[in-house]
């Protein structure tokens, strides 16, 4: 019996497969499950039951079209009522793999329903327990997705949660959370690849912590959270239509442009260094990284039109992939090659791109202010002497709010500037974009009180 494991690093999420003896079951996959069929394929197994966790806030389950397409049993902790059938597990009860068991745990606290499942060998040993947004790596799956009204009480919950687990199994028992390694369903990042029941007995906060002081911290430090989360419960509950990779069409310089004045969402997915040399103008600008899906759909005016620029047809099947995770389907059109030929008769836009002994060389100017699109909570962990903050997510709604000055923005490490300078771009405003470490100006005397 192995465990294996699918990584979604954009998402900061993992799906895992239980193998044995040509059976293979499948937990919390993600939506683009042709990898998952992939890989059970190449293990010679059949998959025979596909379960979840909870219904997920940060990305479109594949489990529903992945039950059907390969005939297994489809298992969902029971509690929210659901738009399709399926096997509604409670606590205690077992799904049987052949070789292997899995049972189930109630684990309330990320949500409600939450389950965790507890991995049995053939002898009937733990051997690893999924336990997808509750115990996670020196952390736990955050509190607040059901509402501020129950988030007290679910913060409680996943308290005595994470002490159950701790409790029931023994030391040595992998731990195989599906949040932790980024996703913003994590209530705190966390480093760790990999972990046990015994590591977490001296690390995790809900087992090192009182219960009082355990909530108030957990309480005290929730950040926001993606816009598009409020989307995937409903998509998720209702049932998520079968995914589509297929090309987009092929869009032709005069057609972009008209979209482009017609307000609908063109984006280049090019480097960021590459979109400030030169791009359409009106367009954004979200380079193709692990961050981009993450601040697209927190961005994304939800249902709108979407259209995709990419230096090659690759580039935008990629970002297609990424952006059907999160139920983006509306893609209508893409186009790639040189950001010339498709600007066609109408001139590029560009800014400056700069680092912040630039910015240490022109501080203090009258015409010169620093844009922080960091959270509030990075800002108020240390800033740039005399910058305004405003969070990227909040931006293209206040940009009437900054001076009439030439904007350097800039964030931790470069992304979320980027996104900020080519809104500020859109807006007419003069931008200079910091590609640099928030690092940096902390060396260079930069950072101060406002």
């Amino acid at each position: 019996m192995r465990v294996e494991i699918i990584e979604t690093s954009s998402l900061g999420d993992r799906s895992y497969v239980v193998f044995d003896g040509g059976t293979a079951v499948v937990i919390d996959p993600q939506r683009d499950i042709d990898r998952v069929i992939e890989r059970v394929a190449d293990l010679g197994a059949r998959i025979t039951h596909v379960l979840e966790t909870h219904l997920h806030n940060d990305y479109v389950t594949g489990g529903l079209e992945l039950s059907r397409t390969a005939g297994a049993e489809y298992v969902v902790p029971a509690g929210d009522e659901i738009g399709y059938p399926a096997r509604r597990i409670t606590d205690g009860e077992v799904v049987d793999g052949g070789t292997f068991t899995l049972r189930a745990v109630h684990t309330p606290g990320h949500t409600r329903e939450h389950v965790s499942y507890v991995l049995h060998d053939a002898s009937g040993e733990p051997a690893g327990v999924f336990t997808g947004g509750s115990m996670l790596y020196d952390s736990t799956g955050r509190t607040d997705l059901l509402g501020e009204e129950d988030t007290r009480e679910l913060t409680t919950a996943q308290y005595h949660s994470v002490r159950r687990l701790a409790d029931e199994l023994p030391a040595d028992t992998e731990v195989y959370p599906t949040h932790g390694f980024g996703s913003f369903c994590a209530a705190s990042a966390t480093g760790r690849d990999s972990s046990t029941v015994g590591e977490q007995r001296e690390s995790n906060p809900a087992l090192t912590q009182d219960e009082k002081t355990f909530v108030d911290d957990l309480l005290d430090n929730l950040s926001d959270y993606p816009a598009y989360y409020e989307h995937m419960g409903v998509i998720n509950r209702n049932g998520p239509a079968a995914v589509d990779l297929s090309a987009p069409t092929l869009v032709d310089p005069a057609e972009l442009r008209r979209r482009i004045e017609a307000g609908e969402w063109v984006v280049d997915l090019r480097k960021r260094t590459a979109f400030a040399a030169g791009h359409l103008s009106g367009s954004y600008g979200f380079e193709l990284s692990d961050s981009f899906v993450t601040y697209l759909g927190w961005l994304y005016a939800w249902g709108a039109p979407l259209t995709l620029i990419g230096d090659d047809a690759d580039q935008i099947a990629t970002a297609r992939r990424e952006l059907t995770r999160i139920g983006i389907d509306d893609v209508r059109g893409g186009a790639s090659g040189k950001i010339s030929t498709l600007a066609g008769d109408e001139g590029l836009r560009s800014y400056r791109v700069a680092d912040f002994a630039a910015l240490k060389a022109e501080f203090g100017r009258d015409d010169v202010a620093v844009l922080d699109v960091r959270r509030s909570d990075e800002f108020e962990q240390g800033h740039v002497a005399n910058a305004v903050n405003i969070v990227v997510h909040e931006l293209a709604d206040r940009v009437d709010e900054l001076p009439e000055a030439q904007i350097w923005v800039h964030c931790a490490s470069g992304y979320r500037a980027s996104v900020a300078a080519s809104i500020l771009d859109r807006h007419g405003r003069e931008v200079v974009l910091i590609d640099d470490s928030y690092g940096t100006a902390e060396e260079l005397g930069l950072t101060g009180s406002t």
